[in-house]
């Protein structure tokens, strides 16, 4: 599953790897968690043909486990290249998977969420946004709201001037939210084949 969206989007999103619907239809996030991305970018004034949508791993694992590191490691590759050819200029990793592999940091997801990052992917500096996954606010509602206000700093995001990679330091950690969410949001694997 390559991806979708717009080729030539300024915001991209990477998430984990397709779930069941995703496999059946071929197309990114368009279960449960999928409608509710969409929700999130329409709440922000755009719509989902104007942004792209991939995954980290391209082929839904079996079982519809978590992905191995040697998944991770085979897919990199085509991800890479999806970025240098869509050439966003913010890329939100969606859960820790994501975050994890784009910011090369093994630092949480719910220490770094909405917290803008600058790295060097596709060959260019971008900023990164780790946000919670979209599977996590249906289980949640306080990790909902949270989402919606990390995706409500996206607007102001996309105007700034594309970074330098050089400028790239550790974000100071954003509040958590309240410990029982965080677990939940941490533990994607608590949500099964709603996650993707």
């Amino acid at each position: 599953m390559f991806g979708a969206g717009n080729a030539d989007a300024d915001l991209m999103f990477v998430g984990e790897a397709p779930g069941a619907e995703e496999d059946r239809q071929g197309l990114p996030f368009v279960g449960r968690a999928g409608a509710f991305l969409s929700e999130l970018i329409d709440g922000i004034g755009l719509r989902r043909d104007d942004v792209f949508v991939a995954n980290v791993l391209k082929c839904r694992p079996p079982g519809n486990r978590d992905p191995m590191p040697v998944e991770i490691e085979s897919c990199r590759p085509y991800l890479e290249q999806q970025v240098q050819l869509i050439e966003p200029r913010v890329i939100c990793t969606l859960g820790n998977f994501a975050t994890k592999l784009l910011t090369s940091n093994p630092t949480g997801i719910t220490r770094v969420r909405g917290t803008p990052q600058v790295h060097e992917l596709g060959g260019r500096a971008v900023f990164v946004l780790p946000l919670f996954h979209p599977a996590a606010g249906l289980r949640t509602p306080q990790v909902a709201e949270t989402l919606r206000s990390d995706f409500a700093s996206l607007p102001e995001l996309l105007t700034q001037p594309l970074p330098r990679a050089e400028a790239n330091a550790e974000p100071d950690p954003p509040e958590a939210v309240a410990p029982q969410a965080a677990a939940e949001a941490d533990q994607l694997g608590l949500f099964g084949g709603a996650r993707r």
